[in-house]
């Protein structure tokens, strides 16, 4: 059976997406609890408080918030917080809200006009659900990018890079 051109362009875009979240849960492995709540760049976040950016204000806000048009608070500023509970806590939320935008994302009409959109993004828009993943995984790729810069400055480690530097492979 030949697969539509719709078809392929939402496998594309959900394949890219997934590995984006997978470089910014990889480049992580292996940090201790200290090293993840320790911020390496004078900004002062966390690669703990960034995964969590991402699970709030990224997946939760773009995918049940905005395409799923669920009711969440648009104000919610807590994406950035780091708790003092164990770390595991902040990357199960993130896989929690990856597993909630999935599923929406496998029923979602790429065409479909965001449910709900913030007031406060009164001179920008999205304009359907294809330009929220490519927004999200814009997002996602960046903050991913971060995550290496501040894990080569942790410990030298780095989720890509070429053979010939002493990065260590998992």
């Amino acid at each position: 059976m030949v697969q539509s051109a719709v078809s392929r362009e939402r496998v594309a875009l959900l394949e890219w997406l997934s590995d984006q979240r997978q470089h910014v849960v990889g480049v992580l492995r292996g940090l201790p609890d200290e090293a993840l709540r320790r911020p390496v760049l004078p900004s002062g976040w966390t690669c703990l408080g960034l995964v969590r950016h991402l699970a709030v204000d990224v997946e939760r806000f773009w995918f049940r918030g905005v395409i799923a048009g669920e009711p969440l608070d648009f104000d919610d500023n807590t994406g950035w917080e780091t708790s003092s509970g164990p770390a595991n806590a902040v990357f199960d939320l993130y896989q929690q809200e990856i597993a909630a935008a999935d599923a929406i994302l496998a029923t979602a009409d790429l065409d479909a006009p965001p449910a709900r959109w913030p007031d406060y993004f009164d001179t920008w828009r999205l304009n359907d659900a294809r330009e929220v993943i490519l927004h999200v995984i814009t997002e996602t790729a960046a903050h991913a990018g971060h995550l290496d810069a501040a894990r080569e400055l942790i410990d030298g480690r780095t989720w890509m890079g070429s053979a010939e530097t002493n990065v260590p492979r998992d």
